[in-house]
């Protein structure tokens, strides 16, 4: 069986161009991360805390898994979203502030003696 010098051509051009467009995507979305680890988050009203599977999505962004099994995105840092929908969710809906301090992200210092 022989193979037409065209198609041959056009064999070759097609996998370089599918290797390219994979190395290209790869490095738009930046370093490799772990698709597995964990993350623990501190109340910032009690003595509570709780820890947390965290993973990549299809889509590359990060993810932390709910205590009832649900995975959500994460916002801005994954153990503040697993902060606020957890440990601190009634107390956040229960006493809304217009200070603002329990918001998506916002950052908060917190010094120790």
């Amino acid at each position: 069986m022989r193979i037409s010098p065209l198609a041959l051509s056009l064999a070759i051009s097609t996998a370089v161009f599918a290797i390219n467009t994979t190395a290209e995507a790869r490095s738009r979305r930046g370093p490799a991360e772990p698709a597995v680890g964990y993350v623990t988050a501190e109340s910032r009203y009690g003595p509570q805390t709780i820890t947390a599977p965290v993973r990549i999505s299809a889509l590359g962004r990060r993810e932390v898994r709910l205590p009832g099994g649900t995975w959500i995105e994460c916002r801005q840092s994954c153990s503040n979203t697993l902060r606020q929908e957890t440990i601190d969710f009634w107390h956040i809906r229960s006493n809304p502030s217009n200070a603002g301090d329990d918001g998506p992200g916002y950052f908060t210092f917190r010094f120790r003696w």
